[in-house]
């Protein structure tokens, strides 16, 4: 029984990250989602270990939008990565009031490229749909509670 509401609770959470790139690329067309291709391509030219595949979900990539169908890139100058934060909850003045989970390799990740990787607050409630960029160093200031929490496989 614990496993299928696991399973349940990360599927929720799967349809609440998807229904928040629907927006944001919706609502801004700098956000570009990358497909898996993409993502390999623009880890290696930013030199990013493969163990980091998941640690972003989205791209800003200066002079492109995602309403290019091709986007060919030289260097990996400018590109920013994207960590997505979700939640349905009525946030008046995001990101204060957000709960939420990371690992350790998004913020080993925001770590390495600083201001070139930001974690995206999204809240989805109706009436406080919006978003909030934040780099590390602006998250780190207005944290007030983190604690580590060990998932583990047997």
């Amino acid at each position: 029984m614990a496993g299928r509401k696991s399973y349940t609770l990360t599927l929720d959470n799967n349809n609440s990250e998807n229904e928040a790139i629907k927006f944001l690329v919706g609502s801004d067309k700098n956000f570009i989602k990358p497909d898996k291709n993409s993502r390999k391509m623009v880890m290696e030219l930013m030199g990013i270990d493969k163990r980091f595949s998941r640690a972003f979900d989205l791209l800003l990539i200066p002079g492109h939008t995602n309403l290019e169908s091709l986007i060919e890139l030289e260097s990996s100058e400018g590109i920013v990565l994207v960590e997505l934060k979700t939640t349905k909850k009525k946030l008046i003045d995001n990101p204060k009031g957000f709960f939420f989970g990371a690992t350790q390799n998004e913020f080993d990740l925001a770590k390495l490229f600083e201001d070139r990787f930001m974690f995206c607050f999204v809240s989805l409630h109706p009436e406080s749909m919006g978003y909030k960029l934040l780099s590390l160093s602006e998250l780190n200031s207005i944290i007030k509670n983190k604690r580590v929490q060990y998932q583990i496989n047997l």
